[in-house]
């Protein structure tokens, strides 16, 4: 089963595609939607009213909280270290290493195919552009775009003057 029974649902949460999700272990908070082929791994909370869309990958120790939005193809990390084995050859297990949180903040948007390193926090209002990798944390109200993911303006102004141009990389 695509959705296993330790995942807390709040109320009005849209599964376009129950059997093409794969969550396990989080919890998603009121009228959040959830698109087709999403991960979402155990103790990732998602505040209410988001929109995480298709093919996205959400990794334990991703906390994003109210009215996120989340492009497609997203990718959360939560290792900066990532190996397959220990010294000794062996394979790793979760004892192995510590999950790194990664905080998105309230009304943030998302790009498609954007990365997200472990330990950054995306701040409120923020929008990181399509296919951004975000390394450092992103202030409140700002606009990141390429790779590394650099501020290349602010929403406010940006919105007020409607300069789409700000959004291009």
């Amino acid at each position: 089963m695509p959705i296993k029974d330790d995942v807390k649902l709040g109320s009005n949460v849209k599964i376009f595609h129950p059997n093409l999700v794969n969550l396990y272990g989080c919890t998603i908070e009121d009228e959040t939607k959830i698109g087709t082929f999403v991960e979402i791994q155990k103790n990732v909370v998602i505040g209410s009213r988001c929109k995480v869309s298709s093919h996205t990958f959400i990794c334990e120790g991703v906390v994003i909280e109210d009215e996120v939005f989340v492009g497609h193809g997203v990718m959360f990390t939560n290792d900066l270290y990532p190996r397959a084995t220990n010294e000794d050859s062996s394979l790793q297990t979760e004892v192995d290493w510590s999950v790194i949180e990664t905080r998105v903040k309230r009304r943030a948007s998302i790009g498609s195919n954007a990365t997200i390193l472990p330990g950054v926090t995306i701040g409120e209002n923020a929008i990181v552009g399509a296919g951004a990798v975000v390394t450092y944390n992103v202030p409140d109200y700002t606009t990141v775009v390429g790779v590394p993911a650099r501020i290349i303006g602010n929403v406010h102004n940006a919105r007020e003057r409607r300069d789409l141009s700000l959004l291009k990389s």
